[in-house]
């Protein structure tokens, strides 16, 4: 399996194994969670973007009808924008 070394100051190592120490987690593990969790969360978090941006799209003609004062002027060029 391939392998990253990590450059750290003695002051964030410091945190880090008291962190893990804590958690009853090995560094290693400590930080493999911290960064597979954010991409893990970054992935949902593009996903749920795209899904709203379609949801408006989807509906744009809905929102411009409940909120008429709110609409925009040119709403044709909006439509590709998901």
């Amino acid at each position: 399996m391939p392998a990253l070394n990590i450059d750290f100051s003695d002051e964030e190592l410091s945190q880090l194994r008291e962190a893990a120490r804590e958690r009853g987690v090995t560094l290693k593990t400590l930080v493999r969670e911290a960064v597979t969790d954010d991409l893990a969360q970054r992935r949902a978090m593009a996903e749920a973007t795209q899904i709203f941006r379609s949801f408006v799209v989807d509906n744009a003609d809905a929102f411009d009808a409940a909120f008429p004062d709110d609409a925009p002027a040119d709403r044709g060029s909006r439509r590709g924008a998901a």
